[in-house]
């Protein structure tokens, strides 16, 4: 069983440590101190489990185990709050250990792992599991991007580009992935190869033969499938600050 234990505070991590060092078949692979850099040992180590502390720097636990790629790995929460319990357990959270973690309730937590088996394919999502910001990284590390920064989403050879107003970074999730976790009052798969924020969109474009075109507020200008044209055009209506519908294809 890999783990990867995830706390800001050093003597937390080493307190995990001890008491996973008395279980023959635990591995502890990697550890981390904030948010984006559990994702990057996410990403690098592929753990079976994560123990993940709630409250660090860059974004919280919660927001980590929402934003976690699939395979998922099986999530055990080690937290001194206990208000969070109800956000935990939506993400399908294999546990819930409230700090001081005794060595009794982890072996009983390392347990209920061994008895799930490996890590889930797909997470279930509901309104709670829906990200309110991204882990997305650089060439070489990961940033928090909050929901109302991105613009777009866009599928370029077999990645995930997120473009956000304050630059163009890159996900592990795939579109199909985003589109199920998302909310679709405010975000929109307006083809194969993007999924928009609804929120910047600033004109509306349509096209011969029922497809169109975007006009995002940061210039980008995207294809709409004639197959999703309307259905975007019905997401949208009823907004009364709605974006501009621009009746010339050619303009």
């Amino acid at each position: 069983m890999r783990v990867l234990i995830v706390d800001d505070e050093a003597p937390a991590r080493a307190r995990l440590k001890q008491l996973l060092a008395a279980h023959a078949d635990v591995e502890v692979v990697a550890e981390a101190d904030t948010g984006p850099r559990a994702m990057e040992a996410a990403a690098e180590h592929k753990p079976d489990v994560l123990l993940l502390d709630i409250q660090m720097p860059g974004c919280t636990g919660i927001d980590v185990a929402a934003c976690l790629p699939a395979p998922r790995p099986h999530i055990v929460f080690c937290t001194a709050f206990d208000q969070h319990a109800v956000d935990a357990f939506e993400l399908h959270a294999i546990d819930y250990l409230l700090k001081p973690i005794s060595r009794v309730r982890l072996a009983q937590s390392l347990d209920r792992v061994r008895a799930v088996g490996a890590p889930a394919a797909e997470m279930p999502v509901t309104p709670r599991t829906r990200p309110a910001r991204f882990l997305a990284r650089t060439a070489s590390h990961y940033v928090v991007v909050p929901e109302a920064r991105v613009v777009y989403f866009a599928s370029e050879d077999g990645l995930t580009k997120l473009v956000a107003d304050t630059g163009q970074f890159w996900m592990d999730p795939t579109l199909n992935e985003l589109e199920q976790r998302l909310d679709a009052a405010r975000f929109f798969r307006i083809s194969r190869a993007a999924l928009i924020n609804l929120n910047t969109v600033a004109e509306i474009f349509p096209m011969p033969g029922g497809a169109g075109e975007v006009l995002l507020k940061n210039g980008a200008r995207l294809e709409v499938s004639r197959r999703r044209f309307r259905e975007m055009l019905e997401t949208l209506e009823g907004n009364a600050k709605g974006p501009r519908m621009n009746t010339n294809a050619h303009e």
